[in-house]
């Protein structure tokens, strides 16, 4: 199938649905179970779904080139009986689709697991310290995407930047702090290292492998450190969860510019003399975010832009994850409305600069979402090509979410 004639097919169905209003009548705020007048006794419950009817141009054969997957389904829970301390879990499904499924559902990948399980405690009214499987990620705002709100279809992969390498699906285990200092807000952490990461390649002594801490051990390789600051010049954002906002659909005036790092010791692995070497593993990344109305006509622009700079290791080439710099940025418009669905188009563009290799990696992306009651629910379309070592790569997704 032509791609062109599938995204046109998929653009068609999707507006082709009848408009209802934005914003959903039966959410009003979600469901909050308050045990006091006073707000400090709660439980609070999320639940979310994301299916996908998929195309690429680039599979197998034997291997159609449409298909269905469950993207994600969770559950997150948090609450407190006063203020002073809360207690988060989350757990879910990810990428279940016809490959992965097991018969009777007992056995197999992927399966649901625990994404977060942490608790904390206020020092201050400003200052928080805790401890867990959590999500204080730092190095840049996507590396701490939400999937409840993003903009684009799905998060930019490589800013993920150490999932499964490091942690489990972007969460470490390990002990934070995050907090504002005026509207400077802060989030650093000190984490343990995965042992049995997704990087289990033979070694090598011409590029490195992540996997310092199952063959160098964790006394050496075994801790993690990382932090993200951001400046908010206009609205404060609030940081009461980890979970970073896509786009604010022009509902708050945003602007903020941060830095971050990682830093692993020994992280990667070498052969020297038929030997492992450890190798420190050092990201660096500043960006941007903004997200404001435009004009009284219920238009918002949305905006994002990275640069990230990766030392996994000498020559480190591994799936998403490369040595060298990488360059990503968004942009997406609210087209005017209020009442009845809301429409987004938005591009993206993401260039990878690898050590390893002289051949770039680009991904275009271009899409639009339909926003049926906010993002409580909400059909996103999205056309992607990457090309990568003289291959090129086209693929049209179409998602729909729902979440209470």
């Amino acid at each position: 199938m032509n791609y062109k004639i599938a995204f046109l097919l998929v653009f068609t169905a999707l507006f082709s649905h009848n408009a209802i209003s934005q914003g959903s009548p039966y959410y009003k705020g979600g469901f909050k179970i308050k045990f006091d007048d006073n707000d400090n006794k709660y439980v609070r419950i999320l639940t979310w779904v994301q299916t996908q009817a998929n195309y690429s141009d680039s599979r197998a054969e034997d291997q159609a080139d449409i298909s269905f997957q469950l993207r994600r389904a969770r559950l997150l829970v948090y609450g407190q009986i006063t203020k002073d301390f809360l207690v988060l879990t989350h757990i879910g499904i990810n990428s279940l689709n016809s490959s992965n499924m097991e018969p009777v559902g007992s056995v197999g990948t992927p399966q649901a697991f625990m994404h977060d399980a942490w608790a904390q405690y206020n020092v201050s009214d400003q200052h928080v310290i805790g401890g867990g499987l959590h999500y204080w990620n730092g190095l840049s705002r996507s590396n701490s995407q939400g999937t409840l709100n993003l903009m684009t279809l799905d998060n930019n992969r490589a800013s993920w930047a150490t999932l499964g390498l490091t942690d489990q699906f972007a969460r470490h285990i390990g002990v934070f702090a995050k907090g504002n200092l005026g509207k400077l807000q802060y989030n650093v952490a000190v984490n343990e290292a995965i042992v049995n990461g997704l990087d289990s390649r033979p070694l090598s002594d011409i590029s490195a492998s992540y996997q310092g801490a199952s063959l160098l051990g964790t006394a050496e390789a075994g801790k993690t450190f990382t932090g993200y600051f951001a400046y908010n010049f206009f609205n404060l954002e609030s940081n009461f969860l980890p979970y970073k906002v896509g786009t604010y659909m022009g509902t708050q005036r945003i602007f903020n510019v941060g830095a971050g790092f990682f830093h692993h010791p020994n992280g990667a692995v070498m052969l020297q003399n038929d030997q492992p070497i450890g190798e420190n593993v050092n990201l660096f990344a500043v960006d941007a975010f903004y997200d404001a109305p435009v004009g009284s006509n219920g238009s918002a622009i949305t905006g994002y832009a990275i640069y990230q700079s990766n030392d996994y290791g000498t020559n480190y080439l591994f799936g998403p994850y490369a040595s060298g710099d990488m360059l990503y940025g968004h942009l997406g418009y609210l087209l005017p409305g209020s009442e009845s669905a809301r429409f987004q188009p938005y591009t993206s563009y993401n260039h990878t600069f690898i050590d390893a290799t002289d051949q770039d990696r680009t991904i275009f992306g271009l899409g639009i979402n339909a926003f049926l009651n906010g993002h409580n629910s909400k059909l996103t379309l999205e056309f992607q090509n990457e090309s990568f070592q003289n291959q090129t790569f086209n693929r049209i997704n179409l998602q729909a979410m729902i979440y209470l």
